[in-house]
């Protein structure tokens, strides 16, 4: 991901820490090895992960405060500006992710016009979820509405809705495995979530079978 490409002097969401060749974001613990930190984070999300779908109700309707707080209790110990909507332009490659300066307007739209129309995913068929998880994922990641951790907040997302609809945890890794497609199919979903949710439909299949074996 890269930085605001304007003037971010001062701002703790610029900066990286120093010895880090500019690899690691500034953070609260002085890590400056890459490795170390995505160690570091990936345990603290699976803290989450045990958590969060605990806590959840089957017919609760996730908000954008829920995701602000999610984000607050994953990485809160190591940024200072965890559970904060970014205030720096951020792109992958020539694709730029929305402006910082329309994340609260954006994600008031998320709030308003997608989570309340798609959670809680109780009662839901499996191709009501697939939509359900398609949609809401898309419209997130190409918000980015965070310095770090969109992606993976947006897949415990998904496996919130997929809780409430009574599925059990999904299973990611072909994502993890087609990369290009996968980010193909969040470009497509400017105007098309089909590719998203084929995409959905892949990973939903283990979860069923799991679930009658």
């Amino acid at each position: 991901m890269n930085a605001d490409r304007y003037n971010t002097t001062g701002n703790p969401e610029a900066r990286f820490e120093p010895g880090s060749n500019d690899l690691v974001l500034k953070n609260k613990l002085g890590i400056r090895d890459a490795d170390e930190m995505d160690e570091i984070e990936l345990d603290l999300l699976i803290q989450l992960y045990d958590v969060i779908p605990q806590e959840v109700e089957v017919d609760q309707r996730i908000t954008a405060s829920d995701l602000k707080d999610w984000h607050y209790r994953w990485l809160g110990n190591v940024y200072s500006w965890a559970g904060r909507f970014r205030s720096v332009n951020m792109g992958k490659g020539a694709f730029h992710f929305a402006s910082a300066a329309q994340i609260d307007r954006l994600m008031d739209t998320l709030d308003n016009e997608f989570l309340s129309r798609y959670t809680p995913c109780v009662g839901m068929t499996d191709e009501q979820l697939v939509e359900a998880i398609a949609v809401v994922h898309v419209e997130l990641i190409l918000i980015h509405p965070f310095r770090e951790g969109n992606g993976r907040l947006s897949r415990l997302l998904a496996n919130v809705m997929a809780m409430q609809a009574g599925k059990p945890e999904l299973d990611f890794s072909l994502w993890d495995e087609e990369k290009a497609r996968y980010f193909s199919a969040i470009q497509a979903g400017l105007d098309d979530y089909e590719p998203m949710k084929r995409l959905v439909r892949q990973v939903l299949p283990d979860a069923l079978r799991s679930e009658v074996e």
